[in-house]
C-alpha cells in the first residue's frame, strides 16, 4: 500500500519508528517530514499529507503530533479527507469500517511505538463497509 506520512517535531521520533516498520513490511512510503525534532509547525504537514491522500497519490496517510488533535483539524480541511484521530484499537477499527477514514493521527504523548503500529495495522487491514455507512459518507464529503 503506498502510504502518506507526517509528524512535527513532537511526533518525529514516532513517526520515524513508524516509517521504518512500514516499509519494512513492504508499504511504499512518502515522507512528508518533519526532518527532525526541531520546532516545526503540523498545518504544514498535515496539509501536504492529507494533499497526497486527496488527489489519490497516496492510499492512506498517517499524521502524528503532540496530542493528533491538531493534525486531525488541519488534515480535515481538505476535500476528500476524512482524518480520525485515534485512542483506541476499537476506535481505529470502527473509524474505517463505519467512516471510510482515509487519514489517522496520532498523539505521541499518549502512545509508545507498540501500540501505535498496532492502531497503524488496523488502520490499513480494515475495510470499510459500505452499505449504509456510504451514504454518510458521501454526506460528509459533500460538506
Amino acid at each position: 500500500m503506498k502510504i502518506a506520512i507526517g509528524a512535527d517535531h513532537a511526533g518525529f521520533f514516532l513517526k520515524e519508528q513508524l516509517r521504518r516498520e512500514l516499509t519494512a513490511a513492504g508499504h511504499d512510503v512518502r515522507d512528508f517530514g518533519a526532518e527532525s525534532p526541531e520546532s516545526s509547525d503540523y498545518p504544514d504537514f498535515a496539509r501536504q499529507v492529507a494533499q497526497a491522500v486527496a488527489a489519490g497519490e497516496c492510499e492512506r496517510g498517517i499524521l502524528v503530533c503532540f496530542t493528533g488533535v491538531g493534525m486531525s483539524i488541519a488534515a480535515n480541511r481538505v476535500p476528500g479527507v476524512r482524518a480520525a484521530l485515534a485512542y483506541n484499537s476499537d476506535v481505529v477499527e470502527l473509524t474505517r469500517r463505519h467512516n471510510d477514514a482515509n487519514v489517522l493521527t496520532l498523539g505521541a504523548k499518549y502512545l509508545n511505538a507498540a501500540r501505535a503500529m498496532e492502531w497503524v495495522r488496523i488502520f490499513l487491514e480494515t475495510p470499510f463497509e459500505g452499505g449504509r455507512h456510504e451514504r454518510r459518507v458521501r454526506k460528509i464529503d459533500a460538506c
